[in-house]
């Protein structure tokens, strides 16, 4: 590029080069179900997603926060195809209802965005089930939809995850927090890790069982949404964080959805984990990212697969091709 000091053109480039929701394929005649979709990062994917041609189902388990997203996103995207489906994903009752209800419509399902969770809750909450909240909203939850929806899935699973995966552990002792005191931070680390060792467990077994489907990941970086608001009113370093992050290194929420769009329709393989390019991960395009050694444990990822299936009574629904079935798990 004639002109430009040295160095420039590259600049250029790699600035031209990063990922923005412009760069979404067609999504014409495709269906795709985002959870948690009311509000943040969901509500975001689902608008881009609507906006290029798929019809979207936004699940949420708030009736009137959904219907109002859903008149939100018929304003900003007029014409774009979208509904509103009741879904709470702690609740295994609701997740089996919906699972059951779109099975009886007989279509496809192209993309499912496992995007619905709650952060940080200051005090332990159960799911409907006696889960921990985080555990069983954030995992437990998107665990069962994702295999009671996989005979219908016919393109990608994204698992939106969380860069505090990287200070998390699975304790198998007490994955619900019921004998060890309950810590906030701790807790939600726990599920986010979790995230993604089912990301990479579930794109085991459909590579195994010869599955055309993607299993991949992605975190919003340090993103402006409501998953903190519950600490609003509480005079606590957890609100002190909560603002800090706020107000100057996080990006907004259609940035912070980003990853999840790259995770949901560029060309990467299964496995992906998709998060911010800029510094610390934070804020930025989207890329491939890296994730902790925990994260990539396949033993890990195997015992916790079998605990959810215990937790949850739901199973791997999809069997190994003939050429693979004696691959050892």
């Amino acid at each position: 590029m004639p002109g430009l000091a040295p160095g420039m053109a590259e600049a250029r480039a790699m600035a031209a080069s990063k990922w923005t929701a412009q760069q979404i394929p067609s999504q014409a005649g495709k269906t795709a179900l985002v959870t948690g979709a009311n509000s943040g990062i969901g509500y975001q994917a689902a608008l881009e997603l609507a906006r290029h041609g798929a019809h979207v189902l936004l699940g949420c388990r708030n009736a009137a926060k959904g219907k109002a997203a859903l008149d939100r996103l018929q304003r900003e995207a007029p014409g774009a195809s979208a509904e509103l489906v009741e879904l709470d994903m702690a609740s295994l009752a609701s997740i089996r209802a919906f699972a059951a209800a779109f099975a009886a419509r007989n279509i496809p399902l192209d993309l499912l965005i496992n995007n619905a969770g709650v952060m940080a809750l200051p005090h332990r909450e159960l799911t409907a089930d006696g889960f921990e909240r985080q555990f069983g909203t954030n995992h437990l939850g998107h665990f069962a939809l994702t295999n009671l929806l996989l005979p219908r899935i016919r393109d990608r699973v994204v698992t939106v995850s969380s860069n505090g995966h990287r200070t998390g552990t699975i304790d198998f002792d007490d994955l619900n927090w019921e004998r060890k005191p309950y810590k906030a931070f701790p807790a939600y680390a726990q599920s986010k890790l979790a995230n993604l060792l089912f990301t990479a467990e579930l794109q085991r077994r459909l590579t195994e069982a010869g599955s055309p489907v993607l299993a991949t990941a992605a975190h919003p970086g340090m993103a402006a949404t409501n998953l903190l608001g519950h600490l609003e009113n509480e005079r606590s370093p957890l609100n002190r964080l909560r603002t800090a992050v706020t107000s100057r290194l996080s990006q907004g929420d259609d940035d912070g959805a980003l990853p999840t769009l790259y995770a949901a329709v560029a060309d990467i393989p299964g496995g992906s984990y998709a998060g911010p390019g800029g510094f610390l991960q934070g804020r930025g395009a989207p890329k491939l990212v890296s994730r902790s050694r925990a994260a990539r444990d396949g033993a890990l990822a195997r015992r916790l697969w079998t605990a959810s299936e215990e937790l949850t009574g739901v199973t791997f629904p999809l069997t190994a091709t003939k050429a693979s079935a004696g691959t050892p798990r």
